[in-house]
């Protein structure tokens, strides 16, 4: 059977949130690993994720490579296209939420769609095209610090609007709240107006799903993951979806680790929660600058452990530490100079016996499962909101738990491993 729904993420952890959705919604769901290549066999999946790492690249080629994975995803059949991004839009001024979803659009000859990233789970809410974190606006909340992509502004129609010369409109909650036929109204008056991307109100799950049947019809959907909620129904009602079965825990025996590269509050208060229970080794950035081999360091520490402690190895640091590295290396290079480690020491984790991994972080993730050599995901059980247990595919076997940073209650490290045999 043809894939029914095709979806493009701009960073690993986001898949994998998605591919969760979709599986606990009744899709059989394969995540992979970069722009597909030959050879990638999805057997049955109603729903095929490609997840790239092109959240913080430059925006041509953010679109290059969403463009080559569309191209993919339509010879595979998919009836609709879902770009998802973060749930707090994590971009900047020149993108690349924006040029990724024109491009897409105008290859897929649509003429208009929507953004939501609401994901009301985990406290990301959209009203008056304002986006929320719990309690906070998005521009207060600790998202404004973020070493990447800092979002000073909550208002959805304006950042998307810096991002795209076309129009961008807001769909209320008011039409929202009445229903898909009410939305579906309120989106064709807007792309009559010569609105192209329409931002949508969501405060809760039944919004998200009344949203997903009003876009059945759409071409391109672009959003957080929880839009998701809406899509697989569309394709019951029409016959298209079989009965799933039951998501299983990752088959992989061997050590565990952590690795933590986000430097968002919940994964630092999640690093603090294991810091008595399970060691930890820091990585800093201004020693690897200075050509110091300490992806080497942490490998010869981790071999030291006693067998059954999971090392913990992490280069979170509060906003104030992570601006200074910053401004001594530079913000692209300290960056790459982490993700270069992480993906060392993964590799030589394997080595050394390590079959179950906890990540957090997108750029982590990344980093890791592409030095790892992973080229697609079975999506098992959640751990948290947002966050499965995965299996890679091929040799060996690998347990992956990939956490966006901002994810998972204070006990997520310890929950996740305990959930397996």
């Amino acid at each position: 059977m043809p894939i029914l729904l095709g979806a493009i993420a701009d960073d690993f952890t986001g898949a994998t949130d998605l591919a969760n959705t979709l599986v606990k919604e009744g899709m059989r769901t394969v995540q992979i690993i970069g722009v597909p290549g030959a050879g990638i066999d999805v057997g049955d999946a109603d729903a095929v994720v490609v997840a790239l790492k092109s959240r913080t690249i430059p925006a041509d080629e953010a679109v290059r490579q969403s463009l080559e994975a569309l191209e993919w995803l339509r010879a595979g059949g998919a009836r609709q296209i879902f770009f998802k991004y973060c749930s707090t839009f994590d971009s900047t001024d020149t993108g690349n939420i924006g040029p990724v979803a024109d491009a897409l659009l105008d290859a897929l000859g649509g003429k208009m769609t929507i953004a939501c990233p609401a994901f009301p789970t985990n406290g990301r809410t959209v009203y008056r095209g304002y986006l929320f974190v719990g309690d906070e606006l998005l521009s207060e909340s600790p998202m404004k610090d973020h070493p990447l992509t800092p979002m000073r502004d909550a208002n959805l129609v304006r950042v998307l609007g810096r991002q795209t010369p076309n129009a961008v409109g807001l769909v209320s909650h008011e039409h929202v709240s009445k229903g898909a036929t009410e939305i579906g109204e309120a989106l064709q008056d807007l792309k009559a107006s010569g609105v192209r991307h329409a931002i949508v109100d969501a405060i809760d799950d039944g919004d998200l799903r009344v949203i997903g049947e009003a876009v059945k019809g759409f071409e391109l959907v672009t959003g957080g993951s929880g839009i998701a909620l809406g899509l697989p129904e569309n394709y019951r009602r029409d016959g298209l979806l079989e009965s799933a079965t039951a998501a299983s825990l990752p088959d992989a025996d061997g050590r565990a680790a952590v690795l933590a590269g986000s430097c968002s509050v919940a994964t630092r208060n999640q690093l603090a929660h294991v810091a008595e229970k399970w060691p930890a080794y820091a990585i800093e950035p201004g020693r690897l600058a200075n050509g110091e081999r300490i992806a080497d360091e942490a490998l010869s520490w981790a071999s030291r452990l006693e067998a059954g402690t999971p090392p913990v190895i992490y280069s979170s640091a509060a906003p104030e530490d992570v601006a200074r590295a910053q401004q001594a290396i530079g913000r692209d290079r300290a960056g790459a100079l982490v993700e270069e480690a992480m993906a060392k020491i993964a590799v030589g984790l394997v080595a050394q016996g390590v079959r179950r991994f906890v990540v957090a972080g997108g750029e982590t993730s990344g980093a890791v499962v592409s030095a790892l050599g992973v080229r697609a995901l079975r999506i098992g059980p959640e751990i948290d909101p947002g966050v499965p247990w995965t299996e890679a595919t091929g040799e060996p076997t690998l347990a992956l738990a990939l956490k966006s940073g901002n994810f998972g209650d204070e006990d997520f490290f310890t929950r996740a491993l305990e959930m397996l045999p």
